[in-house]
């Protein structure tokens, strides 16, 4: 028995040295490689952003059933990564809706569709912390990066000084921390009641098939794009950052701010979405 390997790119022997065709590695899926439980395609702890999306459009007329099969999932890989943190946000916080409820098909009235959640916590079992998390109104604000990549922050806090300074706890997972920490710089953005939809599609709770920034107008900023309609944003440069409980502080000094005109804000509380009532 011959050697059978072939170089990646290189010409099948039968196809002629003027053939046009190339013989290419199939593109690998974005399933999940167990027992590590890694992307085959991209190497990211699975499920990464790619296949939650794919799952959410396949899932999108059944939420209930995507949740089952992400807990059938979720309980094979607590067997075979029993040292794993937080592997119920990473299997199923993502594909929950706010306030327990299934994610909504969009935000106009009447149009949201409502299941039961087989995997909430009843109210009683949940932690105190997390619940007292819920009642601090926070602003919702989108961090994005050359890339580009981004996602839903509501966790930015500003603070004056020399330098000025910007902090905020990110998914160490994410696409956009990912980006960040290449790129050594990020913007933020403050987000408004019209951006509802935009906070969901960047927190993987709304299906993107075209990509995250193929919808809505942007502008692009050294920084990472911004949305047009935003009410301003901060360029910032990367410091320090060090895990803090189970997301990833990050530490950065704003070099640039760009203030448009003064717009409500959109504000989470206890899992929805809310806004200034005076």
């Amino acid at each position: 028995m011959g050697n059978d390997r072939r170089d990646l790119g290189r010409k099948r022997p039968s196809e002629g040295l003027n053939s046009s065709k190339i013989w290419k590695r199939p593109v690998p899926a974005h399933v999940a490689m167990r027992p590590a439980w890694r992307c085959r395609a991209c190497g990211a702890h699975w499920p990464c952003q790619p296949a939650r999306l794919a799952l959410l459009v396949e899932y999108r007329h059944d939420r209930t059933a995507l949740l089952f099969f992400l807990g059938r999932l979720l309980a094979e890989a607590t067997e075979q990564l029993p040292g794993a943190r937080d592997l119920h946000r990473r299997f199923l916080g993502w594909a929950r809706g706010r306030g327990g409820t299934m994610f909504h098909v969009n935000h106009e009235p009447g149009a949201e569709i409502h299941h039961t959640d087989p995997f909430a916590v009843p109210a009683g079992q949940r932690s105190p912390v997390r619940r007292l998390r819920g009642r601090l109104a926070a602003a919702v604000t989108l961090w994005t990066a050359p890339g580009p990549a981004g996602l839903t922050v509501s966790s930015t806090l500003v603070a004056e000084g020399e330098p000025d300074r910007l902090l905020g706890l990110v998914d160490p997972e994410s696409d956009l921390w990912a980006a960040v920490e290449e790129a050594g710089r990020f913007a933020v953005a403050p987000l408004g009641p019209q951006h509802r939809q935009l906070a969901d599609r960047f927190a993987g709770l709304f299906p993107s098939p075209g990509g995250l920034f193929a919808l809505d107008s942007w502008t692009d900023t050294p920084y990472g794009p911004v949305p047009a309609d935003a009410g301003g944003w901060a360029g910032c440069r990367l410091d320090a950052t060090r895990e803090y409980g189970w997301g990833l502080l990050v530490e950065a000094t704003i070099e640039a701010v760009d203030l448009a005109e003064d717009t409500p804000p959109l504000l989470h509380y206890r899992g929805r979405y809310r806004g200034l009532t005076d």
